[in-house]
């Protein structure tokens, strides 16, 4: 049986007190008033991507001497790589203060070294440099926002029911702010329970690399930018 987002709201209604479950369904006003809060839900957790539960893959081709990519949706990446000679490459993430602030030469068309992604309306800019010299298959790993839902919508096509109960909650929660009622303790007792087990599903790989600037390699030098283009493999 479908879990329709009418299914949530009724069922948040009955969790929030404002209704009383099995005996009495919102009216259609509430349930309008349900959607508005559900789809503003899903909007408020691109803020943070620990409470989205899914790594998405997402594949783009470059452009010749562009640098400025906009990803629709795009809230965190964890690895960008690029396809070349039948090879995988990685390219490793900076800060903004180094990709926007450090010297470079501006004129080089090669293979993509570093990124650095900056958070936009709608989705994220992602930047490489080198600019790129031909078209390469990019591939993207990383959380992308939650789309708005209608109505009659079947969440389950598109969430785990883990997740769907979480929502259950959260909109509860959002719904007796809105209706400027008490959220009953062990309501907020349960939705935080849930909101720490989220922070465990598919979490970001924290695990640290270190490139070393006198071991040879991790330096964008001249001598190496004539003999391979700029790239080195690590």
């Amino acid at each position: 049986m479908a879990y329709t987002v009418t299914k949530l709201i009724t069922e948040s209604f009955g969790l929030s007190g404002l209704i009383n479950p099995g005996l009495q369904v919102p009216s259609g006003a509430q349930i309008y008033k349900g959607l508005d809060l559900l789809n503003s839900l899903l909007a408020v957790k691109t803020g943070d991507s620990r409470l989205i539960p899914y790594f998405t893959q997402h594949t783009f081709n470059t452009v010749v001497g562009q640098e400025e990519y906009f990803i629709p949706d795009l809230i965190f990446i964890e690895t960008l790589t690029f396809e070349y000679s039948q090879v995988r490459w990685s390219v490793q993430p900076t800060t903004r203060k180094i990709y926007q602030g450090s010297s470079r030469a501006q004129n080089i068309d090669s293979l993509m070294f570093y990124y650095y992604v900056e958070r936009a309306k709608g989705g994220a800019n992602l930047f490489m440099y080198f600019l790129p010299d031909q078209v390469y298959p990019c591939t993207i790993w990383g959380k992308f926002s939650l789309s708005s839902v209608v109505l009659s919508q079947d969440l389950e096509t598109t969430l785990d029911l883990y997740y769907i109960e979480y929502l259950r909650y959260a909109l509860a929660e959002m719904i007796c702010h809105a209706y400027n009622v008490t959220f009953q303790p062990q309501n907020k007792e349960k939705l935080l329970e849930y909101q720490e087990i989220f922070t465990d599903v598919s979490a970001p790989d924290l695990t640290i690399t270190k490139y070393s600037g006198l071991a040879g390699k991790g330096q964008s030098i001249w001598g190496m930018v004539n003999l391979s283009h700029g790239w080195q493999p690590y």
